[in-house]
């Protein structure tokens, strides 16, 4: 399921993301449907992983096969919350109540280990506009619990803010719009697509924050905003909206991808294969 909340994710034409119809010049469709099999291994052995394990191995098997970081923020979402999926006897388990409790008791045990392991895992992505830390930054070796680094990063980066305040987008916002959006009829893709502008109209991308300024992260979430007030994927009005913010968001240096608004959908996506009511199986 992991390895399919990637693939539906990047296959959804969201705006300013690689999809099956855009590129980045330095990555490109293939090599995130190439990060999406590399991290199956991994979170096959994420019930009886610690949590930073998981991240290390995934990012590592990803830049076996793709040499530039597509992953790493879905990796770091992904890995507490299958943990928190195989927590009873290394049984899956598809009750999202259960999961979201479960998944307390896995970002509570982290460990100064698993910030260790994290850490490598992120020098090796080394992702973009990543920039320094006053205190517990990736270059050096962390003295803290992961989740205690997380609430370091949680006001600049969204991602650490899932650590620390149990996932409460992927829950409380990314998996409702994708359900409702399914419930009312619409493609997977769509449905991913208004699950994508509804985080982003309501929670500015930190990635675009982090290249660009805070600013113009809240321009990025207000065009959000705007294609959801015509309509989102639901009306003509909408699509020509989206068409029109997808268009803005595109430059060669792709400096405006949401790409952590991204991530929390991919997160969404996953839990919402847990669900046979959904209509994602």
């Amino acid at each position: 399921m992991v390895q399919e909340a990637c693939i539906r994710e990047v296959c959804a034409p969201k705006p300013g993301n690689v999809s099956r119809h855009h590129d980045f010049t330095d990555a490109c469709f293939e090599d995130f449907l190439l990060s999406a099999v590399a991290i199956g291994p991994a979170f096959e052995k994420s019930g009886h992983s610690s949590v930073g394990r998981t991240i290390l191995h995934a990012v590592n098997d990803s830049r076996k096969l793709v040499g530039n970081n597509t992953n790493l923020g879905i990796i770091l979402l992904l890995a507490p919350l299958a943990k928190a999926c195989l927590v009873d006897i290394g049984k899956p388990m598809e009750d999202i109540g259960k999961i979201r409790k479960d998944l307390g008791d896995v970002l509570g045990a982290l460990t100064v280990e698993d910030a260790r392991l994290a850490y490598e895992a992120i020098r090796a992505a080394n992702p973009g506009g990543l920039g320094r830390a006053a205190a517990q930054d990736v270059s050096e070796e962390p003295s803290m619990t992961l989740l205690e680094a997380m609430d370091l990063a949680k006001d600049r980066d969204s991602i650490a803010s899932e650590y620390i305040t149990g996932f409460e987008i992927t829950f409380g916002t990314a998996l409702p719009a994708l359900k409702d959006a399914l419930a009312r009829g619409v493609t997977c893709s769509d449905a991913v697509v208004q699950a994508f502008l509804t985080i982003l109209g309501r929670v500015p991308d930190s990635l675009v924050a982090r290249k660009n300024g805070v600013e113009v992260s809240r321009q990025v979430s207000n065009s959000a905003q705007e294609v959801l007030l015509q309509g989102g994927v639901f009306t003509p009005q909408g699509r020509a909206k989206l068409q029109e913010m997808d268009r803005a968001l595109r430059d060669e240096a792709h400096k405006l991808n949401p790409g952590t608004t991204a991530d929390l959908t991919a997160a969404a996506i996953f839990l919402a294969l847990l669900e046979e009511e959904t209509g994602l199986e």
